[in-house]
């Protein structure tokens, strides 16, 4: 049985997190390490270490993160202007190996990013 990671961790309430949305598939909560004024971390409740390695079956879900950062960006006051970022692998920034929808807003953004 391998270790929960620290996702599951704060899915389950174990470690303290500022929750902003949560459903049946997953939860939202503000980054410990915010990169800008509004930083979201929008996690589904099923682990998946990263989304190459996403299935058929893992389809529904992807897409329902996506309209939950609508919906997010719009309980926050940032529908107009946000970016979403999913790091795929450590040499990107993934830190944690549970796969994760970023949600950014409150400043500018250059492109490319990086």
């Amino acid at each position: 049985m391998t270790e929960p990671t620290l996702f599951e961790k704060i899915i389950d309430r174990e470690i303290p997190a500022d929750f902003v949305y949560e459903d049946e598939v997953c939860v939202a909560f503000r980054d410990v390490n915010p990169q800008a004024p509004t930083h979201v971390l929008i996690v589904p409740r099923q682990p998946l270490d990263r989304v190459a390695n996403a299935e058929e079956g893992d389809q529904a879900m992807l897409g329902h993160l996506l309209l939950v950062a609508g919906k997010v960006a719009e309980q926050l006051g940032c529908r107009e202007a946000f970016r979403l970022v999913i790091n795929n692998g450590a040499e990107v920034g993934q830190s944690v190996f549970h796969l994760h929808v970023h949600l950014l807003a409150g400043r500018p953004f250059g492109w490319p990013p990086g």
